[in-house]
């Protein structure tokens, strides 16, 4: 009778079949020789191991068709370090470029907007603020005095706290105004003042003074009327001045200084 043959890696005929590992070190062409024969006889006594084993080489091979056709692939210049270092700068300089443009572009935007708000809008009016003071303080009334008085002389010396060297508060006498009241204001040309002058009848009539702003717009002597209001204006001494009354009533004579 023949003699069986040995199972491996020290397997006999008496003991159980080969290990799962004995079989994937097999797949994986990891035996030895002398064992891969051993254990090609004994696959062919056993089919269903068999069956088995050759499935897991079936999967083996198409894992390795695969690597290997990626393996084989074309290099992707895509992909290279080198390129994608410099595909990154050449990026960023594009954004900063775009940057830099779109940030002229504001500027030259804003600097045609101002200049075009400069184009379209009217004139400052000569001291229209104080017709516009005087319509809030001596019409309206809408604010109370900052100094109140019965006389030119303390009238003068609370002004001069504020507006040394200014040109002295006129005299209205004459018309029949004196002054009464005070009130500090704020400007975009400065600190200004205005007083007001009463007459028996209860008319008004308002003096003002600020100075020229950091243009020096100082005013050659002039008067006009708006809105029912008339102001006669003029410049000296460092300071801008207008006398403001409404334009139902008579105007006191063009002032001289």
């Amino acid at each position: 009778m023949a003699k069986s043959p040995a199972l491996p890696c020290g397997y006999s005929n008496d003991q159980p079949a080969p290990s799962e590992r004995d079989l994937h070190a097999y797949v994986d062409h990891q035996l030895p020789e002398s064992d891969r024969h051993v254990l090609d006889t004994y696959l062919a006594a056993h089919p269903d191991v068999a069956a088995q084993v050759h499935a897991w080489q079936q999967d083996a091979q198409a894992l390795r068709a695969s690597l290997a056709g990626a393996l084989q692939q074309p290099a992707n210049p895509d992909l290279d370090p080198a390129l994608i270092r410099q595909r990154i700068k050449q990026q960023s300089r594009r954004h900063f470029a775009t940057a830099a443009l779109l940030l002229v572009a504001i500027s030259l935007g804003g600097l045609g907007g101002w200049h075009a708000r400069e184009a379209t809008e009217p004139p400052l009016l000569p001291m229209a603020d104080a017709m516009q003071a005087f319509r809030l303080f001596a019409q309206d009334g809408i604010m109370p005095a900052d100094y109140n008085t019965q006389g030119g002389d303390t009238m003068q010396a609370w002004l001069d706290r504020y507006f040394s060297h200014a040109h002295r508060l006129p005299d209205l006498s004459a018309a029949g105004f004196t002054p009464v009241s005070g009130r500090l204001l704020t400007t975009d040309q400065g600190a200004a003042a205005m007083v007001l002058y009463e007459d028996p009848q209860g008319r008004r009539i308002s003096f003002y003074i600020r100075p020229p702003g950091p243009d020096n717009g100082f005013l050659p002597r002039g008067s006009r009327s708006a809105d029912g209001l008339q102001a006669q204006y003029w410049s000296g001494a460092g300071y801008n001045y207008a006398v403001v009354s409404p334009t139902d009533q008579p105007a006191p004579p063009m002032l001289k200084f």
